[in-house]
């Protein structure tokens, strides 16, 4: 039986992805490029995000009611997944594990994988864009930054982000879902 080791897994995963890591922290020494980016992280800790919802009843009535309902659940579920995951699998931060790497902000918490900022950002890009279409063309931009900011901010690695986004896709795919069969 295949057994996998995740300290090993992640530490050549770390490896292969150093070169890119340091291209895009070296983004973050121009004091103009780091300020920005850490306001769209900043901005993806949640403020954007409940901004949004909370104005959903005002603007929708009973549907922006349920939206932010729906919303509110799936993104405490969002939570509960990746600090689950991130406890259980311990992947260092790329400005922990490797000297050439800064910290462009300060860390919500230790661990890496998967990037929660990430997971957040792309579950709610699509649940907005699913009922809301046209707030794509603000939604759809800023998830996108957000991921790139935890790379840039040196708080991700690559795959941390790709495991975040899909791991929100699939949350909010579930949310929608499960929402349809209920309504």
């Amino acid at each position: 039986m295949l057994t996998v080791n995740t300290s090993e897994l992640f530490r050549r995963f770390d490896t292969a992805e150093l070169g890119l890591c340091l291209k895009f922290n070296r983004w973050a020494r121009q004091n103009s490029v780091r300020r920005f980016f850490a306001a769209i992280s900043r901005l993806g800790d949640g403020v954007l995000w409940y901004s949004l919802i909370l104005t959903m009843p005002l603007l929708y009535g009973i549907s922006g009611g349920r939206w932010c309902l729906q919303f509110s659940i799936t993104g405490v579920l969002g939570v509960l997944l990746y600090k689950s995951i991130k406890q259980r699998w311990v992947r260092e931060r790329p400005f922990i594990s490797h000297l050439g790497i800064s910290a462009g902000v300060a860390p919500l918490d230790r661990y890496s994988f998967p990037s929660g900022h990430t997971l957040h950002a792309v579950c709610f890009a699509t649940l907005f864009t699913s009922y809301l279409p046209f707030m794509g063309w603000l939604v759809i931009p800023f998830a996108t930054l957000v991921a790139l900011s935890r790379v840039v901010l040196g708080m991700h690695y690559p795959t941390d982000v790709l495991a975040g986004g899909a791991l929100g896709a699939l949350l909010a795919w579930v949310s929608i879902n499960l929402s349809s069969l209920i309504a």
